[in-house]
């Protein structure tokens, strides 16, 4: 990576009030807000657009369901001039409303920045469709965060569990080893805006 395009979008996912709650657990890079809104500046300074995605769960009981005040995206992130704002049920900003492939076609674009919360599942789901779909894909990883993960198998109890950091790296290399995005830090980024 030598350039960010400029018509290259910024797409922020899933930066809502609902993801500080303590039902997700403990979190890994609680600072990856200042990198988005760090980036967001160097997008709004360059006119370069901004794509804002949220995550409407059709879960009544979640903190992210439309009804609860979880939904709400972050102040600096719905406070940004937009060029789309994307809702969306599943972990893919690609299957959401209105349809970001669509948009982002009509607009000329191919290359995306992605970054958000979470960054195994929507970040890293929007990362992964957008690289088959064939766009240039760039996460700045600290630029996104998750949380640890714990499951238990049904039929015979085994206990599989992953920290918050072993989540995020195995994304990263999920990510670009499998050829889907460059894998990147926001400090290494800002200098190509």
């Amino acid at each position: 990576m030598t350039s960010i395009d400029k018509n290259a979008a910024l797409v922020i996912i899933d930066v809502q009030q609902g993801f500080d709650e303590s039902e997700w657990g403990s979190t890994t890079n609680p600072g990856c807000e200042d990198n988005i809104d760090a980036l967001a500046a160097a997008w709004v300074s360059t006119g370069r657009p901004i794509v804002v995605v949220r995550h409407d769960s059709k879960n009544a009981g979640s903190s992210l369901h439309p009804g609860q005040p979880g939904n709400a995206l972050k102040p600096s992130v719905a406070a940004l001039p937009a060029s789309l704002l994307v809702t969306k049920n599943v972990n893919s900003a690609f299957i959401g409303d209105p349809d970001l492939h669509q948009w982002l076609g009509r607009q000329g674009i191919r290359q995306l920045v992605m970054c958000g919360i979470q960054t195994n599942m929507c970040v890293e789901t929007t990362a992964r469709m957008g690289g088959n779909l064939g766009y240039d894909v760039i996460v700045p990883l600290d630029a996104t965060r998750t949380f640890g993960l714990v499951e238990v198998a049904p039929r015979n109890g085994t206990t599989l569990s992953a920290t918050a950091d072993e989540v995020m790296r195995m994304t990263a290399l999920n990510l670009a080893a499998g050829g889907f995005a460059t894998v990147t830090s926001t400090a290494d980024l800002l200098p190509l805006i």
